[in-house]
């Protein structure tokens, strides 16, 4: 879980709903054949691989640095700085073989590097608030306490190019895990040569992948990938240049785009989308972003009946919700895990693993089953409160939903709207009884947003359990972690038990739909993380 996943866990706020887009034509292609000017709507806050736990960190570190793997769409990854790797020991030894490759500053990129990188971000001095990643590596359990020193972790750089990761029991997403930042390598020297200051501006940071960060002071709202010259594929780099401006509000980026300063641009909220979803610009891409109704039972023992749950869920019309109310692109969630994230034999995940009659509407359904739960707990009424944050968009999210579940005959809901950190310290303490929730995934793997829902997960705010479901995400993570089908369908299992139970009511997965010039071709849009690999892109 990254510090995106934290602030969203107990409510997510959707950007703000702006005032209308102005539908002016705009410019299909940029004049430059070998620069892009980029829009980020949040700051960098730094260039430490082991600190880095936002998303526009995790971008500019993504682009500026390789780990041993990289991600790509879906839950695959490829090699990067490794060229090759051996998994042993019944899948808890890891051996990577690395390609010969250097850091922006000339020196050469070695495995003690790496070994460096990951004990540097184990250590509890580094204070990294990812390295709980690190769970299942050999000694990481006291590491992390102070009990034993980060050079006992189980790294172990064998000669400059051979990385061996030892594993206290098999892990089937390790490999997507590596290539989280907080795996990075790093320079002893430059991190030592800068102390507390490391990564705090472009100037004191060292690269190794396919860009350089430049121009970054550490506080400003701007700066720029430069073609690395060192990077080992340096010469399927072709951009030289994608030039960073800041800019919050989108109707001012919209404009900055409109003129040509911008070559990209997000758009935010159903009026910018509406008008410009018929525009050749128009790009919207499936984020990993689900929001659900998280349902604590405990704080509403009637919502332990599970018609009365299942009522709730059918009289959601999320068409309605999805087109309508919000109007960007997103659509119905399918179950706890995102479309796009997992697949098997060319099918998504939830193509196995969806519940329709969890996830789709069905008033006339949902008011039998409503007055059948009712009946079975003895009562004639409920009142529930549903909360969620205080932005534009959050609250007609959750207008909406008060409306459609106030057509069930005998149920009262009120709405408790509130500020963000207010709504999300509430959340985590399981303080509410409804909450709009959700999980943006790290890493490209459904053990992701299922794990948050295992009866002793500390995040499971709304404390649902169920002793199938502990079972099957159990079993995925041990005796059936080195059998990828078997573990695939595990997880499949599990996401179907918690829908069937009505565990939670799935409601959209997010979209994130942009404006990008149609002679810009091969950036890689991916749903989490790093969002977009420039790696391979060219203007044409």
């Amino acid at each position: 879980m990254k510090f995106k996943s934290i602030v969203k866990l107990g409510v997510v706020a959707f950007a703000a709903t702006m005032v209308l887009a102005a539908c002016g034509k705009t410019s299909d292609k940029t004049s430059r054949t070998d620069s892009l000017n980029w829009m980020s709507n949040t700051t960098l806050t730094t260039l430490d691989p082991s600190k880095a736990v936002d998303v526009t960190s995790d971008q500019v570190l993504y682009n500026a640095m390789r780990g041993l793997v990289t991600p790509d769409k879906g839950n695959k990854i490829d090699l990067a700085i490794a060229k090759n790797y051996k998994i042993t020991n019944g899948g808890k030894t890891y051996t990577f073989t690395l390609r010969n490759t250097k850091w922006s500053n000339g020196k050469k990129v070695t495995a003690g590097d790496f070994e460096y990188g990951i004990k540097r971000s184990a250590d509890p001095k580094t204070a990294s608030q990812m390295a709980y990643y690190m769970a299942n590596i050999m000694n990481y359990d006291k590491v992390k306490t102070g009990a034993m020193s980060a050079d006992k972790l189980g790294v172990k750089a064998m000669g400059d190019n051979k990385l061996q990761i030892t594993l206290t029991k098999p892990q089937a997403d390790f490999l997507n895990v590596l290539a989280l930042p907080v795996f990075y390598p790093q320079q002893k020297s430059f991190v030592e040569k800068y102390g507390t200051a490391y990564g705090t501006t472009s100037d004191k940071m060292v690269y190794d992948g396919p860009f350089a960060v430049t121009n970054w002071k550490g506080s400003n709202d701007a700066w720029t990938l430069s073609k690395n010259k060192d990077y080992y594929d340096n010469k399927n780099v072709k951009l030289k240049t994608i030039n960073y401006t800041v800019i919050k509000d989108p109707q001012t980026a919209l404009d900055e785009y409109q003129s040509g300063k911008l070559d990209q641009t997000l758009l935010a909220g159903k009026q910018q989308v509406n008008s410009y979803k018929n525009n050749k610009d128009f790009v919207n891409h499936k984020q990993f972003m689900v929001q659900y109704l998280s349902i604590n039972q405990k704080k509403v023992p009637a919502l332990k009946n599970r018609n009365l749950r299942k009522a709730l869920s059918l009289a959601i019309n999320r068409e309605e919700l999805t087109q309508n109310v919000l109007g960007d692109g997103s659509f119905a969630a399918r179950g706890l895990v995102p479309d796009t994230l997992a697949y098997m034999n060319g099918k998504d995940f939830n193509d196995y693993a969806t519940v329709k009659d969890a996830t789709t509407g069905d008033m006339t359904k949902a008011k039998q089953l409503w007055a059948k739960g009712l009946k079975e707990i003895g009562k004639s009424s409920v009142s529930i409160s549903i909360m969620n944050n205080n932005d534009q968009t959050s609250r007609a999210v959750t207008e909406f939903l008060q409306t459609e579940l106030d057509k069930l005959p005998g149920l009262k809901v009120s709405a408790q709207i509130l500020p963000n950190n207010v709504a999300s310290g509430r959340s985590l303490k399981s303080d509410y009884e409804l909450s709009v929730s959700g999980w943006d995934p790290s890493i490209s793997d459904p053990i992701s947003p299922l794990q948050t829902k295992v009866s002793t997960s500390p995040i499971n705010t709304s404390k649902w359990g169920n002793s199938m479901y502990d079972m099957y995400i159990d079993r995925s993570n041990n005796e059936d972690a080195n059998n990828k089908d078997k573990r695939f369908f595990d997880l499949v299992n599990a996401q179907r038990v918690i829908l069937n139970d009505q565990g939670i009511i799935p409601l959209i997965q997010k979209a994130q739909p942009e404006l990008m010039k149609t002679n810009i071709h091969g950036v890689k849009y991916l749903g989490n993380g790093p969002v977009w690999d420039f790696s391979h892109a060219y203007i044409k």
